[in-house]
Parts: C-alpha cells; structure tokens; sequence
C-alpha cells in the first residue's frame, strides 16, 4: 500500500480506469511523479468492477478484446513508469493552497498533495437502474436477476433474457450467443450500441425482440424461472422460460463529493476547456467521461487522448519552462534512457 504521506506529487490522478491508467503511464513519459487513487477493490474501473469477460470494440489494434485482458497490459502499462497506487480510497474533497501553489485532496486515507490534479472518475458513483417490475427483488442476489454480469461461464448452457439495448446488452446477447442454451433480448426503443454490435446480434442465434418491448411480470418460486414482456404497440404477451436475466438498462451516475469541489458542471459531468482539459479550478484538469465539452465524444480511445493533452498541460502548469509538445513517444523513451545511462555513470564514477 503507498504511503503518501509527506510527499508531493507532480499529478494526482483521481480514478483507475483505462483513462487514469494511461493519464498515469503518460505522466511518468514526461517524468512526473504521479500518484493514482480510487475508490475500487482493483484497477481498471468499470471494465474490472462491471463487466470483465465482455468484449469490449473501440480500441484501437483490437477488433475486439475481453475487458479484463485490455485491463491487464493497461495495468502494466502505467505501472512501469512508476506511477504509486493507493486502492480503497475515496477522495472527498479538494482544496486548492494558493500560496504554496498545490492541491490538497483529502481522502479516506488521509491527505495527498500535489502540484497538480487530473480528474478520470469515469461516470463518478454509479449503481445500476433497477427494472420496475413487481417482485424482481426477489431475485437479486444469485437467484436469476443480474444487474452486474461479471462472468461469461455462469451463464453456460443456461436460457438467458436480456433488456436493454446499449453496449453492454448488446454485448452480452452477442457474447452469450454461442454458449448459452438460449438468449432472448428485448429493448423498447432503438438500440443505442455500436451499429457492428447490432448487426451481429441481428445476425446472430438470440431471439431479439423491438421496439416497443417491456417486461411486465417474472415468475419463479426460489429462483427465476420466467419472464413476461409486452409489445406495447400491439398489447401481444409473451412468456418464456428462462434461467438468468440480465438488467442492461443504464446506471444512475452521481459526481458524489467532486460536487462539493467547486468545479463547473453540466448534467453530472464536470466542464473543461476543450484545449487544455483544465477544469474552472486552475492546476485541476479531467478526461474521460467524468468530463464534457462542445462535441465531446464518449469513448475510450477520446478518453486516452484527452489524458495526453490533460498531462501535457499540468506539466506545464508546474513547470513553465517544460516544451508543451514534447515529441514522439520513441523520442521521449530514447531521452529517457540517456538520462538514466548518465545517471549510472555519474553514480558508478562517484563510488570509484
């Protein structure tokens, strides 16, 4: 566990998903000491706490990879430059020192000062939308009714009913396809997942039903057994019978504390300047899809590439004198490793 008391950092970065992980891995290219911190069990944010053995599309080099092996090298990645990581540890609140010219976050664990603070909490908070059907309850919690999907081989072999028609339900329709005994998916309204996904679930072997389509009852005694949805077009019911749901529906997200902060924000995602990524709190920047702007696009690969201009701009926050483009990555690792050979010598010279 980092002990972060008494230091200071270059950048403290605030969440562990794949956008904080490669803000964290950039920052140590440009020689920042860079501390991590999150909330989370484990790095890797929603990729790791969610959804781990889905396929995951908009990375770039990858058709498609599982989210726990995109995590893993991610992970790896960001650890080789040094970067510290504190895990279980929520930060509450921050505060600007102008006369020392830091940042001070107070979190779980005590307080992390920094020169600087890049914000990469994904969605902030976040719990799942419940389904409003009567007496679903009493199938949470292992007994059929799944709002967190985590592990593809539960779902082996069994009769499976889907709702929902984003990413992540039309994912798993498509990720379960082959190897549950059935998928039903249901959605009432246009699918909002990526035009490719749809296609194959279209094209695929699960039973898809839309628009227009809702659960209305669900059956069992100790354990899910059926589903009841509804055209609400037609007012046709349908029943199947069925040994696992999963709830797809979308999350309630909540900045939580960053509310408390006194950064700007609009519709629970926190505003930065489109050029810099800096937040309304000089010295304080975000990237991901904690943070908004005109033509902002929620993904991954924009996620990473605002935490590169994100970094870029802290280090010349702290250090004026510091290049703002500082070149291609080969550059950058080839001078890193000049710096550290002459550093070997000095210090091999120093014990003759």
């Amino acid at each position: 566990m980092t002990d972060f008391a008494g230091k200071t950092y270059d950048i403290a970065i605030i969440g562990g998903g794949p956008v904080g992980l490669f803000a964290a891995f950039y920052a140590g290219m440009r020689g920042a000491s860079t501390i991590i911190a999150d909330s989370l069990e484990e790095l890797g944010g929603e990729l790791m706490a969610i959804y781990p053995e889905k396929y995951i599309y908009d990375i770039a080099g990858f058709p498609s990879v599982l989210a726990k092996d995109y995590v893993g090298p991610a992970v790896e990645q960001a650890l080789s430059m040094g970067a510290e990581v504190t895990l279980r540890t929520e930060v509450t609140g921050l505060e600007r020192d102008e006369q020392n010219e830091l940042i001070r976050l107070e979190t779980t664990k005590g307080e992390i000062v920094a020169r600087t603070v890049i914000i990469c909490a994904g969605i902030g908070a976040f719990e799942p939308k419940r389904l409003d059907v009567d007496g679903i309850e009493r199938f949470e919690g292992g007994k059929g009714v799944h709002y967190f999907a985590k592990h593809v081989e539960d779902f082996r072999g069994k009769r499976v009913f889907i709702v929902g028609g984003g990413d992540s339900a039309v994912d798993w329709a498509v990720t379960l396809g082959p190897i549950a005994e059935s998928v039903t998916l249901i959605h009432r309204s246009k699918f909002r997942a990526h035009e490719h996904t749809v296609q194959q679930l279209l094209h695929g072997p699960a039973d898809v039903f839309y628009p227009g389509y809702v659960a209305t009852g669900i059956q069992g005694e100790e354990r899910l057994e059926g589903v009841t949805f509804v055209n609400t077009d037609t007012g046709e019911e349908q029943t199947v019978e069925v040994d696992e749901m999963i709830c797809a529906i979308g999350f309630k997200a909540d900045l939580g504390p960053l509310k408390t902060w006194g950064l700007e924000t609009e519709r629970n995602q926190i505003v930065v300047d489109k050029i810099t990524m800096e937040t309304n709190i000089p010295g304080v920047f975000g990237a991901g899809d904690i943070v908004t702007y005109p033509a902002k696009f929620r993904l991954i690969a924009t996620g990473v590439a605002e935490a590169v201009t994100a970094v870029n701009h802290a280090v010349t926050r702290y250090n004026p004198d510091a290049r703002l483009d500082p070149g291609h990555s080969t550059n950058i690792m080839e001078k890193k490793a000049r710096e550290a050979e002459k550093e070997a010598q000095l210090a091999a010279a120093d014990d003759d």
